[in-house]
């Protein structure tokens, strides 16, 4: 495998001729660089005019190798052959380097140039690209390239601190200025630019002077006063700060990246240039910010190919719908800017932008039956954007890189109801999207107040998040939020939210249920009866009987799950807990007449079975209503085998022998079991914390009154939408 390196540039504060100067003091040893045992010219030129030189030298450097390995390979240095190639009249400097040792064995290839700062002729700029070839090795491939990348990295590092410390030691030894080549007077005539280069001593002393004033956020000022003007696709990430040395290049450099972008190694530097130089060549310069490439470097921890393959599909998709543009034209409908419970509130103690959402409020059905999927989609889509976008405008002010954003989730509200399986679809389809085109946006999800049933919905969508993302959750349940280690931690105590506890003012939306009236016909599904399945084919359909009731007897496992409707007729919803292992099959088995293929009930508790002696019950006894929809869970604690009960409920009594009502129900239903290793460790609050009636539900929580009385029931009942 063929390794490449692609430095940043790199500036030097000074005028070409001093950091030559410094440069040829590297020579022939340098005390600086240990593994540089020292070099000797093998072939040198020198132009008549004294413009040009050319020097070819055979270098020694020192292998920093297990001793094993040089024994066997025989060697206690390896040569590099390099030649320098010095133009005084185009102020340049091309190095060219290639090892001599094991050459039939490993390639190695080097280039350098030094250059004026094409935005201030007082600055030299600096460029390195090299490749690492390993053909085969004594079977050490493996070991030299490691060896070999980590030589060549600390290099690299050195060199700049290197070539610094030259120029001080000239300027200690009073050498502050070196005139520029200036060639014959008939060249001058030919090329009147060669006499801008021509001062006085006393100038240069004062310029040179002013130039060591200089700082770090001088020079990143200087190169950004000079941005080219953006391009059509430049909208997403900061502003595209680029130093062009020609019209076709541009290129960054490494005071730029550390202003912008933040402490990056080396290699990550190279994986960026490199990244971006690829983009260059396939999307014609029409290439997005240089945070958001790193982002998907991040994400894909600097592997180039993969970057490059989500980044450029990513593209596409921006492309396709017209991402770029979507917050001058996306004008949310009064639906999502009344009851979408989400809101921008100042930023984190880091100064990264920060956005609320009140998940336990969000009215899951009655929006999608409002304004639909994709438009909530693009509503998220439109978040993210202006995420970015404040990122932006938060590290032009701070003098610091600001690329991700800081949330709140407050789950203050949140039960089984919001588990409704087509809402669960959609998130995880507005995850997948996310994550796909908007990696490393994120730097902390604080999530407040987590309610016991918060496990089941992190089971159901932990597996589509990135495990770089998973790391920056952080959870609380209850209060705990406002002890140490909470909020305070990362935000300041005026911005906490006062809903939170805290003083400051929040506007975002409330939420809450949204009315039908606003219901859109064709996002509203057809009856139950006629689409039982229009959602989601997992679940099954079971008829009712007074005589014969439903069961189901999930898998033996940690916790039970249970999402069904009620499509006719009424219920009482029962979880019992059978002492015996488990029933070896179902005890009986009815088919109601009149109904579709696979309709009918199953039983397993046998009638001999009594409550006390054979079974428990673990759920109380809950009327579900005709068109209720009812989710739930409980936490299978003790052993024995647990089974879902649905039974057939007359809410009157008549005083004669025949009934007036059909004795039948119908439910659409579907069983999970969660395994406890999903829950990564919250179990507990599972168990301990009670979640009432959402205040979602408030309205139709008398519906699903319990036949227990103040027995407290985890499952809830709400209207159908």
């Amino acid at each position: 495998m063929v390794h490449t390196y692609q430095s940043p540039v790199r500036v030097y504060k000074y005028p070409f001729e001093i950091v030559m100067a410094a440069y040829e003091k590297r020579f022939p040893t340098c005390k600086m660089i240990p593994v540089f045992l020292g070099s000797d010219i093998t072939h040198e030129y020198k132009s008549e005019d004294g413009a040009e030189h050319i020097v070819e030298r055979r270098c020694r450097l020192n292998v920093d190798a297990p001793y094993l390995l040089r024994k066997i390979v025989g060697v206690e240095h390896v040569i590099f052959i390099q030649k320098n190639h010095l133009n005084r009249r185009n102020r340049t400097l091309d190095i060219t380097a290639h090892n001599e040792s094991f050459a039939s064995r490993i390639s190695i290839h080097e280039h350098c140039t030094y250059t004026v700062h094409p935005e201030n002729s007082e600055w030299t700029c600096f460029e390195q690209d090299a490749s690492l070839d390993i053909k085969h090795f004594f079977g050490f491939e493996s070991t030299v390239e490691k060896i070999a990348m980590k030589q060549y990295t600390s290099n690299i590092k050195k060199g700049k601190e290197v070539i610094e410390f030259y120029i001080n030691e000239l300027i200690s030894e009073g050498v502050t200025y070196l005139p520029p080549w200036v060639g014959p007077p008939e060249e001058r005539e030919e090329n009147p630019s060669q006499d801008s280069g021509l001062r006085s001593r006393s100038d240069s002393v004062g310029s040179q002077h002013s130039r060591h004033s200089l700082v770090l956020g001088a020079t990143a000022a200087s190169i950004l006063s000079k941005s080219p003007p953006k391009t059509e696709s430049e909208t997403v990430g900061e502003p595209q700060v680029t130093i062009k040395t020609d019209m076709s290049t541009d290129k960054i450099d490494d005071d730029y990246i550390a202003r912008f972008l933040g402490h990056l190694t080396m290699m990550e530097e190279s994986q960026l240039v490199q990244l971006r130089g690829m983009l260059q060549k396939t999307h014609k310069g029409k290439i997005p910010k240089d945070a958001h490439i790193l982002r998907f470097l991040k994400a894909r921890e600097f592997n180039l190919e993969k970057a490059r393959e989500m980044l450029v599909h990513s593209l596409a998709w921006r492309k396709l719908h017209n991402i770029d543009h979507i917050l001058e034209h996306h004008e949310p409908p009064e639906v999502l800017e009344k009851y979408y419970p989400g809101g921008w509130h100042y930023c984190d103690k880091e100064g990264r932008p920060l956005y609320i959402i009140k998940l336990g409020q969000i009215d899951v059905k009655g929006l999608m039956r409002s304004v639909g999927e994709e438009l909530i989609l693009r509503h998220v889509l439109a978040v993210n954007e202006e995420g970015l976008k404040r990122a932006e405008e938060a590290t032009r002010k701070r003098g610091y890189p600001v690329s991700a954003c800081t949330c709140i989730v407050d789950l203050e509200g949140l039960s089984m109801r919001h588990l409704w399986r087509p809402g669960i679809r959609a998130l995880l389809r507005i995850i997948e999207t996310v994550e796909a085109n908007y990696p490393e946006t994120m730097g902390r999800l604080l999530i407040v107040r987590a309610p016991r049933v918060f496990p089941v919905l992190w089971t159901l969508v932990s597996p589509f998040i990135d495990e770089n993302t998973r790391n920056k959750f952080m959870i609380y349940a209850g209060k705990d939020y406002l002890g140490p280690g909470g909020l305070i931690e990362f935000m300041d105590k005026q911005y906490i939210p006062d809903f939170l506890g805290g003083d400051c003012y929040c506007d975002v939306p409330e939420g809450g249920l949204v009315p039908k009236s606003l219901y859109q016909e064709d996002l509203v599904d057809k009856s139950p009866e006629e689409q039982p399945l229009s959602y989601d084919s997992l679940y099954q359909t079971a008829a009712v009987v007074k005589e014969f009731p439903h069961e189901a007897m999930p898998e033996r496992g940690s916790v039970v799950t249970w999402d069904f409707d009620i499509l006719k007729g009424d219920v009482t919803f029962t979880v019992f807990r059978c002492r015996q292992t488990r029933p070896s099959a179902p005890h009986h088995q009815h088919h109601v007449s009149g109904t579709t293929t696979g309709v009918g009930s199953v039983q397993y508790i046998d009638k001999n079975m009594v409550v006390g002696r054979d079974l428990s019950i673990v759920e109380p006894p809950n009327i579900c209503r005709d068109g209720d929809s009812v989710q739930g869970s409980h936490v299978t604690s003790q052993a024995g085998s647990y089974i879902l009960q649905w039974k057939h409920f007359e809410s009157t009594k008549p005083s004669f022998d025949f009934p007036l009502t059909s004795h039948k129900s119908k439910v659409m239903y579907h069983t999970e079991l969660l395994p406890s290793a999903a829950f990564r460790g919250s179990m507990t609050s599972l168990q301990s914390c009670q979640s009432g009636f959402s205040s979602l539900s408030a309205g139709t929580a008398a519906s699903g009154q319990s036949i227990a009385g103040s027995c407290p029931s985890r499952t809830l009942a709400v209207p159908p939408r």
